[in-house]
């Protein structure tokens, strides 16, 4: 038996690969040796194979798996080897984190807190006088003057009123004469009984009339400076009762004056309540509101950590979403001095010029409170923080790269950034981000992190 050269091997292929050819060589000499013994001329019969062609086959098949078996199992254990290595030295290195060294804040404290517009000054317009609105002058929006008249009231019963009052202050006036007319006669009365009783006091001392008669004589004497004594109280009285009078006309002409409805003080109609043939009742209608508006107010509510920085005088920024690109000034003109106890903040009023009339009683606002501050606290990144049960912390970095936890107050919450009142100083280095490896004195391989 013969086998066929191998053919020639090039650079490329794999002992497998040769093995693999080899064996489809003798695969297909068997089979033409099969194919030719049986077309051929000799008896038909079976063929064997020899034992080299077994062996050959057996070494073959042999020589394969352990090719196959080291061309696995080698590369396997190489890799094994390397994640084993790699794992070990990844134990072994030191955790890396991201640094970052602490700064101090702005020295320019911006505090920006919603707030309310509101009128500097604001009244209701309510009615005087009972009656029906005879004529209506002004509707919402309309600008008014101080002392203008805004609406007419008809009030017939009070001008009646007032017609009674004078009639009854000409009565006192009549009254008041009579009664000087009734003290004149009782002072002529008196005199004549003075007289009389002079006459007769005269007579008695000289016995020409009895003791009785000028004993009556000078009673009359003494009732008739009496009744001008009364007479004069009763001018008096009189006089009273037309002062009385006259007060009672003053009064109801000031009330009919009132049917007259006049502006308070310079501003603009911002509720009409009432329209023309409306009954009104004294101080129960409302007619209109008037608002001040050249002067605006606006209400703000400082948290408690902000309050201190607040003060009277201080300047202050407005910004309405209606004008995005503008801006108002505004001062500080008083503060509470007390906080609300149940949001625990300072109530600030901030007077805020509106000549031009473009801001709104009722606008809301954000106002802008800058302050300078001689002592800018810590400014960190909010992802800096530990937040535990014994209180808030941040990992500080040592020079030997182990880790300090320092317990820290927190000031100002800008979402993204915090201010810390205590706990840091300029130029720490802190930690950002911190996992379960941060903790207390363990060693690190610090990363300056980017901004």
């Amino acid at each position: 038996m013969r086998y066929s050269e191998p053919s020639q091997e090039t650079p490329a292929e794999t002992t497998e690969q040769q093995l693999r050819k080899r064996v489809e060589d003798l695969e297909r000499q068997l089979k033409e040796r099969g194919h030719s013994a049986r077309h051929s001329d000799a008896p038909t019969k079976l063929w064997r194979p020899s034992a080299i062609t077994l062996w050959a086959l057996f070494l073959g098949v042999a020589v394969l798996l352990v090719v196959a078996f080291f061309a696995g199992y080698i590369p396997l254990q190489k890799r094994q080897t390397l994640i084993l290595a790699e794992s070990l030295q990844q134990e072994q290195a030191l955790p890396r984190v991201e640094v970052i060294q602490v700064r101090r804040s702005s020295g320019q404290n911006q505090l920006e807190l919603p707030g309310s517009i509101q009128a500097i000054t604001e009244a209701p317009i309510l009615a005087r006088a009972d009656g029906y609105i005879k004529r209506r002058m002004v509707d919402i929006g309309d600008r008014v003057s101080a002392g203008q008249v805004v609406a007419e009231i008809e009030a017939p019963e009070l001008d009646q009123q007032v017609l009674q009052a004078k009639a009854a202050a000409q009565q006192a006036e009549a009254a008041l004469d009579q009664a000087q007319a009734n003290r004149d006669q009782g002072v002529a009365n008196m005199n004549l009984a003075r007289v009389t009783a002079s006459r007769w006091k005269d007579l008695a001392a000289q016995g020409v009339v009895s003791q009785q008669d000028n004993d009556t004589y000078q009673a009359q004497y003494l009732a008739q400076t009496a009744n001008v004594q009364a007479l004069e109280k009763a001018i008096a009285a009189q006089r009273a009762n037309i002062a009385a009078a006259e007060a009672n006309v003053k009064r109801l002409e000031q009330m009919q004056s009132y049917t007259a409805v006049r502006a308070p003080f310079d501003g603009v109609i911002t509720l009409r309540n009432v329209d023309s043939g409306a009954l009104v009742t004294t101080g129960s209608t409302l007619l209109y509101r008037i608002a001040q508006t050249s002067t605006l107010r606006a209400y703000v509510n400082v948290p408690q950590s902000n309050a201190a920085s607040v003060h009277a005088g201080q300047p202050a920024r407005l910004t309405v979403s209606t004008f995005p690109s503008r801006s108002f000034a505004g001062t500080v003109a008083r503060t509470a001095n007390a906080l609300d106890p149940n949001s625990r903040t300072l109530l600030v009023e901030v007077d805020v010029p509106n000549a031009d009339g473009v801001l709104l009683p009722g606008m809301y606002a954000q106002v802008d409170f800058n302050s300078s501050r001689a002592t800018a606290p810590m400014l960190v990144p909010a992802d800096t923080l530990i937040v535990r049960a014994d209180g808030t912390q941040v990992a500080i970095l040592r020079a030997d790269h182990t880790v300090h936890l320092q317990k820290i107050e927190i000031g100002r919450d800008y979402g993204d950034r915090l201010e810390v009142a205590r706990g840091l100083e300029e130029g720490d280095t802190i930690i950002v981000n911190p996992g379960d490896a941060v903790r207390e004195g363990a060693k690190v391989e610090p990363i300056p992190s980017t901004p």
